[in-house]
């Protein structure tokens, strides 16, 4: 362990996998434990969070398992709850919960709709909420944001995601307001804006899709939730003690480069 997060209380949201694979929770976990958080994995299924707070404990680390929905108010502030009652503090939160549907604003249902609101912008202002009176008791603390291209890009040649990309840019206005308002407090806010990476999120999509999303990247290559770990270890850390408010893309440049036309 390189002790970056030495001393430091974590929790992840959505931190296990839906299917096989490592996901972005996944591995943002694994390595603030192998950089010494104590590390509270918070996820619907207790089974699947239990396999992974295995392998960290495997590895030295130190996990906690608390299930529940935390797009429930009270679920939401029982989490911060816990990690208080187990480890005496809480410094970092993770909110990596989210999921997606098809449509467009023609054809997207309302029940999907108000689905994928919930799961990506109400469990973070929740979660956000009853973390932040616990941090500012230990004197500061990091909110990192999991965001999408999607939510940054117009993207085209894909079913329609508005629901999905309306959730995500929606997190940006979010960590900004949460960035302004606790600046002052040594509470720092920042969102990860995740680019194609392949995790069992869209294994689904099948190999034709995943070689369609590696080539629409600049440096022609696959991102995967390790990339995205590293930044969420960065934010997390005091290395970027001075650091908020930043929209920060792990994408492969697909954001800010384009081709030249030819």
């Amino acid at each position: 362990m390189a002790g970056r997060l030495e001393g430091k209380v974590a929790v992840v949201t959505g931190a296990a996998p839906r299917g096989d694979g490592v996901g972005n929770g996944m591995a943002t976990a694994i390595l603030f434990a192998r950089e010494g958080a104590k590390v509270v994995l918070v996820n619907r299924s207790a089974e699947r969070a239990e396999k992974l707070a295995r392998q960290i404990r495997k590895e030295g680390g130190e996990a906690s398992i608390f299930a529940g929905d935390v797009a429930k108010p009270e679920v939401a502030q029982a989490m911060a709850d816990f990690a208080m009652s187990t480890y005496g503090r809480l410094d970092v939160l993770h909110n990596n919960v989210g999921v997606g549907a098809a449509g467009t604003p023609e054809t997207v249902t309302l029940a999907d709709w108000n689905k994928v609101l919930e799961a990506n912008l109400t469990t973070t202002m929740l979660c956000t909420r009853h973390c932040l009176p616990r941090m500012k008791e230990g004197g500061g603390g990091s909110v990192i944001m999991v965001s999408s291209i999607a939510g940054a890009v117009g993207l085209m040649g894909s079913a329609g995601a508005v629901a999905y990309a309306t959730a995500k840019a929606g997190l940006h206005g979010f960590t900004m307001s949460v960035a302004a308002d606790y600046a002052t407090q040594n509470i720092r806010a920042n969102c990860i804006v995740v680019g194609s990476v392949h995790t069992p999120m869209v294994a689904h999509l099948g190999a034709e899709a995943r070689e369609r999303r590696k080539k629409m990247v600049p440096m022609q290559t696959e991102g995967t939730a390790w990339d995205i770990a590293h930044g969420a270890v960065y934010l997390a850390s005091d290395e970027s003690r001075w650091v908020t408010g930043v929209m920060l893309p792990i994408d492969g440049g697909l954001t800010a480069l384009r081709a030249w036309p030819r």
